[in-house]
């Protein structure tokens, strides 16, 4: 292949001070991870301020940048070609190798940056950049220098050998999932949760998720949807212990006994209580939900209050305040959009009152709730017994 290796940059991570160590290397541990989908045995280092991925002879570049794409804690990453380090001469036929190989015929503005991590390297940074410069202009008669604003900057990297880039692709940012604990998702198969799961992975948590599932008023196919919709969000998180819930008879029995405009809202609160065992149980420290401001009556202000009441680990919701054009386009961008579009409807849809209360009183819906009690511990403590987990990669 063109290129040897590429160079990681990364952004939170360089001020973390003392502890900075501890999040590079989950970095590492990360990336290690994601290459093992890949063929070809990757070398992933870190040295001096940097940390880079040495690439096999053979291996699939396109998929490589697309693995290390889904990375969090990348912010920036850049293909790098290496070379030995001969003296300046072979550095300065290895500087004009490169730019006939990444950007044949180049007829544009160009700069050379030259880092030295060798400090016994005899020239200096800006030595070696004004002498390199002079090499390429000869051999690109069409080219020219603009040490201000550069159409292409060409990095040279002295170490034990010499690194040479001139293109960065974009990362997903964030911190190495693994670093900020552990949360529990509320994933339907809807376009929020999906999202929210991705937006706190990205912020180094790891994500358990529960889904709730109604047959047979639910298909096996909106089950798939779940599952397919967990495994995108997996890229990038890692993998998602998911727990399946069969909550069709919670659903009708509160259906039988509370009045139908309270139905969303009592039916949330009694995911919620599940979910929070679970996480408990798996040792998270708080609940995720899609949920956004007034999408849905369920969302607003009031039903927000309503639903925390009966969570003592904290609800994250980070698309609490973005409207539902910003989420979907977030949707398409990590890929669950086509998936979360698909007919399959969850048991929210199926179960939805025609006028559900959109500014609920929690001493109502807690007397509501107390028509529940001949059975209702019965049937959670069925349906905690006899949900499934399926581990999503």
């Amino acid at each position: 292949m063109t290129y040897h290796a590429f160079l990681i940059k990364y952004a939170e991570i360089a001020i973390k001070g003392k502890n900075r160590y501890l999040f590079e290397d989950a970095l590492v541990r990360q990336i290690r991870r994601t290459l093992t989908r890949t063929e070809g045995e990757f070398e992933v280092i870190k040295e001096q301020g940097r940390i880079y991925v040495l690439c096999p002879e053979q291996y699939d570049y396109d998929e490589v940048v697309s693995l290390l794409g889904t990375v969090f804690g990348i912010v920036e990453f850049c293909p790098v070609m290496i070379f030995e380090e001969n003296g300046f001469e072979q550095m300065a036929e290895d500087a004009v190798t490169y730019m006939k190989r990444i950007h044949p015929g180049y007829a544009g503005t160009f700069k050379v940056f030259t880092r030295r991590a060798n400090k016994h390297y005899p020239m200096t940074s800006m030595e070696v950049s004004a002498e390199l410069g002079g090499h390429i202009l000869d051999a690109f008669l069409e080219a020219s220098v603009d040490v201000h604003e550069p159409a292409l900057l060409l990095h040279v990297e002295i170490r034990d050998k010499i690194y040479f880039y001139s293109q960065t692709i974009k990362g997903p940012g964030g911190m190495p999932v693994g670093t900020n604990g552990k949360a529990t998702l509320l994933l339907s198969g809807g376009i929020d949760s999906p999202v929210a799961g991705y937006m706190i992975a990205k912020r180094g948590v790891t994500i358990d998720a529960v889904y709730f599932h109604a047959p047979p008023y639910t298909s096996e196919r909106a089950k798939q949807k779940v599952v397919d919709l967990a495994a995108v969000v997996a890229r990038y998180s890692g993998p998602i212990r998911l727990h399946v819930v069969n909550f069709t008879d919670i659903q009708l029995y509160i259906y039988d006994k509370c009045p139908h405009d309270e139905l969303t809202i009592i039916m949330r609160r009694y995911m919620m209580r599940i979910a929070e065992h679970f996480a408990v149980q798996g040792r998270s420290l708080g609940l995720i939900t899609g949920e956004s401001i007034g999408q849905v009556a369920s969302q607003t202000m009031q039903s927000l209050l309503t639903t925390n009441a009966v969570c003592t680990l904290p609800v994250y919701r980070p698309v609490i305040g973005m409207d539902k054009q910003e989420i979907v386009e977030r949707a398409r961008q990590i890929g669950t959009f086509d998936t979360s579009i698909l007919p399959y409807e969850d048991c929210c849809t199926i179960f939805v009152a025609k006028h559900p209360v959109t500014k609920p009183i929690l001493k109502v819906i807690e007397k509501s709730e107390r028509k529940l009690e001949e059975k209702i511990d019965d049937l959670l403590k069925t349906a905690i017994e006899t949900t499934e987990v399926i581990v999503v990669e």
